[in-house]
């Protein structure tokens, strides 16, 4: 197996570079460093990049008072992040950069992942219809050469014949001409004396 796929923790948008530009330029799959432990066909040589300087998130302190439910809203916040994650590896998977995977859980990522399964269904049925058509073209093609007539001589046989075998048959047949008389004009000679 060749060493092509660079295995680079993700998400990709948290490079200053394009990572996926690097990739391309370089002959690169990428693959999330995240997502699988195995390293087979990793690449050895791989751009170097750098992680952007991420501002500073708020945070959101719950102390449980104000009537706010910190774990209700804490439970909220993870289920949105897991979503979120969902969602970028189906974008990811869009793009190629993976393969596409249910997300399992979170109504957007279900909906998304339908979206691109449906999508991905499609152009696989326009793949095969095209290959089906293709093999039709190729018949109706065999088809035309088989039906088309062969080109026929105006003449017979003789047209076939070189300028040496028609100056022979001259010859043979006693009738004179010059030297430098080309085959349409031998030929005539020959049609004549037949």
């Amino acid at each position: 197996m060749s060493n092509k796929i660079w295995y680079l923790p993700g998400p990709f948008h948290q490079y200053r570079e394009n990572v996926k530009e690097l990739a391309k330029e370089y002959g690169l799959r990428i693959v999330d460093a995240n997502v699988t432990e195995d390293r087979e066909g990793e690449a050895v040589d791989v751009p170097e990049v750098t992680l952007r300087q991420a501002a500073p998130v708020p945070v959101l302190v719950i102390d449980g008072q104000g009537g706010v439910d910190g774990a209700a809203l804490q439970e909220l916040i993870d289920k949105l992040n897991a979503e979120r994650d969902s969602v970028v590896l189906l974008i990811e998977a869009a793009e190629g950069l993976a393969p596409l995977e249910h997300p399992g859980a979170g109504e957007l990522p279900i909906r998304l992942f339908d979206a691109l399964t449906s999508i991905h269904e499609g152009i696989a049925s326009l793949k095969s219809k095209r290959d089906e058509l293709l093999g039709e073209v190729e018949s109706l093609r065999a088809e035309v050469v088989r039906l088309t007539p062969a080109p026929q001589s105006n003449g017979s046989a003789l047209d076939d014949l070189t300028v040496v075998q028609i100056k022979e048959q001259l010859d043979a047949k006693g009738v004179g001409y010059k030297v430098n008389d080309s085959k349409p004009e031998l030929l005539a000679l020959l049609k004549a004396h037949q």
